[in-house]
Parts: C-alpha cells; structure tokens; sequence
C-alpha cells in the first residue's frame, strides 16, 4: 500500500516539463514588441510620460517573467521610432508641440532594457512601406517621394525593390544610423523578403539589366543574399558584437508533403540557410506561427541549416485568438525545442503574452523559474574574460541586501551573472543556481529575508559576445540580523 498517497497524486498532476530535468542555464528568451499600429505599445497618445511609463511596464513583466530579449520594433512602414535624418518618426509618438517627437523611443528602450538585464535588438521591418493612404500621411518624408526609382507597387502596396542595387545603399544609411549613434545589442530583419506568392512583383526591367542569365527565382534569392552580406559585413567591421538576426517564415523549404504552400526559399526567396552557412547571420528568430506536422520537422530543418549558430523559433501566441489554438499548442512546441537543445524561443507578440491569453503566461512561468544567460557567439570571439574579483556581501544601511565586486577594467560594455548556493559547490549551468543575469553595474541589491539561512555569492563576467569568466572567490553570507 502507498503510505504517500497525497504525495503520489501531486506527481501525477504535476506538468510533465515540471518533472523533467531543469530549465536550461542559457537560452534566448525573446519577444516581440510591436510598435506597428501601437499593436504593444504605445497605447497612449496623450503624453510622453505615460508614453514611457507604459513601456516600463511591459519591460517590467519581462524582467519579472525571466525574459533576456526584447526585439524592439525601431522601422516600420517608411517610418522609425529613433531620431532619424532619413526617415520620418513614426506619428504614434507624442509631439512636443513643434512637430518633433517629444523623446527618442529606441534610446529610451535601451536605456531601460540594458537597466533590467535585457538585449534590445532594433527590428527593422525592411522592404513593405504600405498602402497609398500610409505613404500619403508620410507626405514628402516618404521614400516613395524622395526617391521613387527604388520603389515599386504590387498589390495595392508599395515596396522596396529587392532586385534595384541601390535599395541595398538606402536600407544600409538607415542600418549604419542605429548601429552608430545607438548601443543596440542586434539588429533584427524582418519581411527581408519578396512579396507573396499573389501575383506577380513588377520587376521585369531589373531583371533584364542585372539577371544575367540566372533564373528569376535564383536572381531574386541572390539580391536578398546580396543585401545580407553587405549589411552583415558592415556591421561587423563597425561593432562586432552586435548580433545579426531575422524573421524567415516559419517553413524554410519544402519537405516533401508538410512543405506544400508558403515556404521561406520557394514562395518569397529568403535563402535563410544560406546566410547562416555562409557566416553572414548570428541568429534566426524563423516565424514558426503553424502547429503539429507543420511545426515539429521544420523545427528540424532549421536546426540543420543553422550552421551551429542561434536558431530560435517563433512561437505564434497571437493564434490562440485568431485560430483558436489552445495553450497546450504552445507549451509542445516549447517542450520540443527543450528536447531539440533548440537555443531559446521567441514570442509573437508581446502583449498576446503579457496578457496572460489563456493563461499562457502562468504556464510559461514554470519554464522561466530561473534567469537565463544568453549563448555566446563564439564564431565572433571565443575569448574567455577574467572572472570577477573581490566579491562582498553585506546588508545596508537601509535593510536592502548588497553584493559588490571591482567593475572591469577598460572595457564598460559587459555583463555580470550572479548565482547563489548553499555550499561551495557550484555549477554555471545549473539554473537553479542563477540569481540574475545581464546585470551592467558592479552591485546588485536585493531583499533578503531576516533568517536563518546562509548562501553562498558568486559573480561572473560576461563579454559583449556572451562569453562567461570563471566565477569570482565566494561571498559568504549569514541572512539574520542577529549576530549568534
């Protein structure tokens, strides 16, 4: 007879992730946040203080919720959200009154990402402009005005023309301004593809002067190819470490009868896999808004393509609302890239997560119970930084709990990681032991309770590139006020 019968039907009822192995020490924890219409944010239209205090509210959830990745969207259609000499601001930010947005939103998200130890990735809605009625409110601001020969119309829209060479030069200015003026930890591309499979894209002349005998469908690929490079290129030639990233659909290529219908190489011509194997990308977020047998295999794919690089699949929270998947749709799919050693999951978008949809947010709690670290791109620097030194532990004059260690020497763009264990066996990828992550000052406070227990502190040094020191020398601290 089982003398633990209560204990047996808590196991029972207990998630299958929750009785599995540990959350992984690292991995991306990524969402969306879309700017777009104001789709996430921002909702408010009447002050840039309550303009502000909305996004650190989102940012807050995150940080509470053990998210490390927020792709910020910073370009939409023909239009950016960061002070911009090439394209106009985005109307949804408030006006201070002249006509000029009342603050910069891309430098305000940094600031209060990098605050909460999040990435702020600039996503860059990269070749749509929209319809006659946007463009029209852009006035002579457009693109479609200053320079109509690198624009085409199709379908009722108006688009960058992949195929025109100089298409390459506009998007790398407005690139080349958010990589220099802006401390952005990547740059995120997405609709860096062809239109749709609905007609035909009108680019008939480019193809006569620059086909050159290939294929329309290989002439098309090379051009997104052609863009990729240089922009990858640049970028690593100006700041490394800044991560390069996209959004493919969500089905790379066709595989066998699951590829049928809209896949990333055939429909739009985004060679995703090819940049990855030939070095010009760190990460794809591929847009992976399917289910079941359109879901789990190309997952596979991806991982096969990804050339050892980050691959974290989109995961479609919004379809919930617009498909009526449940919650356990989503919950598979993050426990098959658990299984899969996948490096992380995004989330699309931000606010279908943050409001608790079907209560996905509880249930993606108990993944996130710990922090996690981001992985090291060490096809950029394999480079190990020193670990940490003189690491204290002391309670405050104001009761908060403080640790504190010698800043890096020389070098301000780093990150610390700081763990926490009842002995002095310690283990960085035990996510158990992960107390913060992606913190950028040399302290972190926190409440402690007035107790009994003791820990203890460790601290480690994470490069601009994700690559982690050896621990620091132990603190050791006793939590009771009362000295015994």
């Amino acid at each position: 007879m089982n003398r633990y019968p209560f204990l047996l039907i808590l196991l029972i009822c207990l998630p299958y992730h929750l009785l599995s192995s540990e959350p992984p020490a690292t991995e991306v924890r990524a969402v969306w946040l879309t700017t777009n219409y104001g789709l996430d944010w921002p909702h408010n239209r009447s002050s840039c203080e309550k303009q502000q205090q909305e996004l650190i509210g989102i940012l807050d959830s995150l940080k509470k919720h053990h998210f490390n990745t927020v792709l910020f969207q910073t370009r939409a259609r023909g239009e950016v959200l960061y002070r911009s000499s090439i394209e106009p601001m985005a109307s949804l930010v408030v006006s201070d009154g002249s006509g000029s947005a009342s603050f910069d939103p891309l430098a305000f998200a940094i600031e209060e990402c990098h605050k909460r130890g999040l990435e702020c990735h600039a996503w860059i809605v990269t070749y749509p402009l929209g319809s006659d009625r946007h463009v029209r409110t852009l006035g002579n601001a457009s693109v479609t005005r200053r320079d109509p020969t690198l624009v085409k119309k199709f379908k009722g829209e108006w688009f960058l023309d992949p195929g025109n060479p100089r298409t390459d030069d506009y998007l790398l200015s407005l690139v080349k301004e958010i990589v220099t003026r802006y401390d952005v930890d990547g740059i995120h591309f997405d609709y860096i593809r062809y239109p749709d499979n609905r007609g035909r894209f009108p680019d008939d002349g480019m193809y006569r002067l620059h086909g050159k005998g290939k294929s329309r469908a290989d002439w098309r690929r090379d051009n997104i190819t052609r863009f990729v490079t240089k922009t990858y290129d640049w970028i690593k030639q100006e700041k490394p470490w800044v991560q390069v990233s996209s959004a493919p659909l969500g089905r790379y290529r066709a595989l066998g009868s699951n590829g049928q219908g809209w896949t990333a190489m055939e429909t739009v011509y985004q060679d995703a896999g090819r940049w990855m194997k030939a070095g010009k990308h760190d990460a794809l977020y591929p847009m992976m808004y399917y289910k079941d047998h359109l879901f789990y295999p190309f997952v596979d794919d991806w991982l096969e393509n990804g050339n050892q690089r980050i691959v974290v699949p989109g995961l479609g929270v919004y379809q919930m609302i617009e498909l009526g998947w449940s919650k356990q749709d989503i919950l598979n799919q993050v426990d098959y890239t658990r299984d899969k050693q996948v490096q992380g999951q995004a989330y699309f978008r931000a606010g279908n997560l943050l409001t608790n949809t079907k209560g996905i947010l509880s249930s993606i709690q108990t993944y996130y119970r710990y922090p996690a670290k981001l992985p090291p791109m060490s096809w950029l620097s394999d480079s190990i930084p020193p670990a940490p030194s003189d690491l204290r532990a002391e309670r405050k004059a104001d009761g908060l709990f403080e640790l504190s260690w010698n800043p890096a020497e020389g070098n301000n763009r780093v990150t610390y990681n700081l763990y926490r264990t009842d002995s002095e066996n310690f283990d960085k990828d035990k996510a158990a032991h992960l107390l913060a992550t992606g913190v950028r000052d040399p302290f972190y406070r926190m409440h402690v309770p007035d107790d009994d227990q003791a820990f203890y502190y460790f601290v480690t040094m994470s490069d601009s590139y994700h690559n982690e020191s050896e621990p620091s020398i132990p603190a050791y601290f006793y939590h009771s006020r009362t000295i015994k």
